[in-house]
């Protein structure tokens, strides 16, 4: 017995029965859809009769039967295949929102990517019952608009977070099926794409990991515990993208020949064909780079060609792979297939009926179909990518036997364990014994303090080393040759350095690092916000980081990044003031295993502090001079980095020329400070007291901290640092003018100072 309800447009030839009619159908009839003039009903079961026979075959329509003759392979492989189009269709259908075209065009892509060897397929290992397997292929959908597609996949392989009901839920609040792939939202997602380039180069750092932790750590008797592909489908937007230029220049460089990019060549951008602004040679570019470049021409009709392309890609050892594949947006569309129309918005009900009126193997009467026969294909190649982490692991199993301290090692690593004593070699400066020196310097002591504890700390620098002062001593240079090594030469690629570190974190087993100059954070942020995205904990190593830079003047002047960066959830920024607090920078980056730290250094010296503290510089904040007497101080000076020192002198000359009693204030890592007790923050900034922020750099974000602000409203100047600082109003001479003002201003005003910790604090999220 079956009752009908509303329901979704679907073409029939059935005239509808007045609603609530029953009517005797079949218990196979699940869903019965009827549609006459635009009147639409639903039939849904809602109780059986009796056992009736078997339904029949569906029968082919001539569309259908013309695909199933016109394609050179399996009919099961093109039901696959059609199958993964029509369920990609039905989810951005059903969110009314996302990207229906690229999915359908890149299906042919993905059935090889997931299916096994012995089924004709790449054999790209991996596990839904271990997602988190070291060894798995990696996959990377960088066109992640396009992630209906790898949804649909991870749930035909198995995988919990995308079942039948979640990709029912696309793009719905609470969903781990996101409108972009979320590392930290789906199992079966290595990093969040979306901004185009970005999981390209990703891929990149993959890769880069992928050799070096197997040049490391696999030995002669076990050559394959780390021998990782990494895979990626990109389109023409992606390519398009200077970052994944950038990337794929240095891939090349390096000879990356585990990995193969499948390059969704659909000739369509949202505005139209790619002839409007894209009509370079990408095989010729990619070859100039060192990569071997293949071309498939067609897979709509057969993956005879991709099959044979993707083996090649995997016998080419010394270069990464372009695998330029020709496709048409939207495939099975009748009326936007190949059009921009099929790029960013659901087909319509009527078109996706039609489409799969097309398809050979689909039914247009249901939607959110898998058939038996596909759910058994997928069964099988789960299954196969289950038995291969299961020889992997018995495998690890010998090897721990034979080579326990590598074993141990690469479980600590890929853990994300942080060793016992990392922290124990980190310097301690000793006031009126040890040298004054740029914080860069100090920065330079305590990576190389912690590497001898840490040999996970893989990176280096923009073309800047020297200058960043983060070489490693003793490590090696990663190149084709010599994998092992863990400096990164990235060249002049501050962009993809930062995607390609991103890309090693995901790869797990290393806590990339990367640097370059504060200012050029700007080339590097779109990366940098993905780190802080994606919960990566990449450590990003800035000097230069003030007008304090000099004499390169205000295209090297950083004004504004501090603030920029400090504005970015889950991104701790960190300026030290000198040894001792930059010892506790590192502390805090390292310890930051979900959240990306950048290191801020100066490039000038700074004047020793007497009384700097690591442990208290671990609160974000901390009084680094204190006020003489009894009582609470008449001012408050907070400063970070280079001004610190200059805070401390201006303290010395109110007390002693004014007695105005001044607490400085040292404040390393807003961040931080926030995270403390309410009753530590007003221990350090009582906040009704006359209070003055001093930083070289922008005064936005200063005022919940201060009253008054000694800042940077205008971009730098080039010329010699200290006549710099002074014209600039960061002399001791000034600061202690400006606070003498701020403390009048109140006296003034009767005293009456406004409590700056006095005010609500709205949790505005609803969780």
């Amino acid at each position: 017995i079956i009752e009908l309800r509303d329901a979704t447009p679907i073409i029939s030839q059935f005239e509808p029965p007045p609603i609530n009619q029953r009517i005797l159908f079949s218990q196979y009839s699940n869903n019965i859809y009827l549609r006459k003039h635009n009147m639409t009903y639903s039939v849904n079961k809602v109780q059986k009769k009796k056992m009736e026979e078997p339904p029949a075959k569906r029968a082919c329509t001539d569309h259908q039967t013309a695909q199933l003759k016109a394609y050179k392979g399996t009919p099961l492989e093109l039901k696959c295949v059609n199958t993964i189009r029509a369920l990609a269709a039905d989810m951005v259908q059903k969110a009314n929102s996302g990207h229906p075209g690229a999915p359908m065009g890149c299906a042919p892509m993905a059935h090889l990517l997931w299916s096994s060897a012995a089924s004709g397929g790449t054999g790209r290992n991996h596990s839904a019952k271990n997602p988190n397997w070291w060894n798995r292929d990696r996959f990377v959908l960088s066109n992640g608009h396009a992630c209906a597609l790898q949804y649909v996949m991870l749930h035909l392989s198995g995988y919990e977070d995308c079942s039948m009901d979640q990709l029912k839920a696309f793009r719905q609040v609470g969903s781990s099926t996101p409108g972009h792939p979320e590392n930290f939202c789906t199992d079966g997602v290595e990093v969040c794409t979306g901004p185009l380039g970005q999981g390209i180069s990703n891929a990149v750092g993959m890769a880069i990991a992928a050799k070096h932790l197997g040049a490391t750590y696999n030995t002669t008797d076990f050559p394959n515990i780390i021998n990782s592909r990494t895979y990626v489908i990109c389109g023409d937007g992606c390519l398009q993208e200077g970052i994944s230029g950038e990337a794929c220049s240095l891939a090349g460089h390096l000879g990356l020949g585990d990995l193969i990019v499948l390059y969704d060549d659909n000739h369509i951008t949202i505005d139209g064909d790619t002839d409007l602004a894209f009509t370079e040679d990408v095989k010729m570019r990619y070859e100039s780079y060192g990569w071997q470049v293949l071309v498939v021409d067609d897979v709509a009709n057969g993956l005879d060609d991709l099959r044979a392309a993707i083996d090649e890609g995997k016998k080419c050892t010394d270069k990464p792979t372009l695998i330029k594949i020709r496709t048409e947006i939207g495939f099975g569309s009748p009326s936007k297939q190949g059009s921009a129309s099929s790029h960013g918005a659901p087909l319509g009900v009527p078109e996706i009926e039609a489409t799969k009126g097309r398809l050979y193997g689909c039914d247009p009467s249901q939607d959110f179909l898998v058939d038996e026969d596909v759910a058994a294909y997928f069964k099988e190649q789960a299954d196969a990518g289950d038995q291969a982490l299961a020889a992997w692991d018995a495998d690890f199993a010998k090897y721990k036997e034979a080579h326990p301290d590598k074993a141990n090692e690469l479980e600590r690593r890929f853990n994300g364990e942080i060793p016992e004593g990392a922290f124990d070699d980190l310097p301690t400066f000793v006031f009126g014994k040890d040298k004054a020196n740029a914080t860069r310097k100090f920065s330079e002591a305590c990576i190389n303090a912690v590497a001898k504890k840490m040999p996970e700390l893989m990176g280096g620098s923009a073309d800047l080393t020297g200058s960043n002062c983060c070489q490693i001593k003793g490590a090696g240079d990663f190149q084709k040759d010599t994998p092992e090594g863990s400096t990164l030469r990235f060249g002049v690629r501050e962009h993809a350095m930062a995607a390609i570190c991103n890309g090693m974190f995901a790869y797990g087993g290393l806590r990339p690092f990367c640097a370059t100059f504060l200012q050029f954070a700007g080339y590097a942020l779109g990366a940098m916000r993905c780190s802080a995205l994606s919960k990566f904990g990449v450590i990003y190593i800035m000097t230069h980081d003030s007008i304090g830079l000099g004499e390169d003047g205000p295209t090297h002047q950083p004004v504004e990044m501090l603030e920029s960066l400090r504005s970015m959830p889950n991104m701790c920024v960190v300026r030290a003031a000198d040894a001792n607090e930059m010892a506790a920078a590192y502390q805090i980056a390292i310890n930051n295993v979900h959240t990306p730290t950048v290191i801020c250094c100066t490039r000038g010296t700074v004047a020793p502090l007497e009384h700097s503290s690591r442990d208290k510089a671990m609160k974000g904040a901390y009084a680094v001079i204190e006020e003489e007497g009894e009582g609470a101080p008449d001012l408050v000076m907070i400063a970070t980095g280079s001004e610190v020192w200059r805070c401390v002198d201006a303290a010395k000359a109110l007390q002693s020329n004014h007695s105005i009693r001044t607490r400085v204030v040292s404040m390393p890592c807003q961040e931080l400070f926030l995270e403390q007790s309410e009753e530590y923050r007003r221990s350090v900034l009582p906040g009704n007291v006359p209070t003055m922020s001093v930083e070289a750099s922008a005064e936005h974000g200063w005022h919940r901290f201060s009253h008054a602000q000694i800042g940077v409203a205008r971009f730098g100047m080039s010329g010699p640092l200290e006549q710099l600082f002074q014209k600039y109003g960061f002399g001791a001479e000034n600061v202690a003018s400006k606070g003498k003002e701020l403390v009048d201003f109140y006296k003034n005003l009767g005293g009456n100072v406004p409590d700056l910790n006095c005010r609500p604090t709205f949790v505005n999220f609803q969780a």
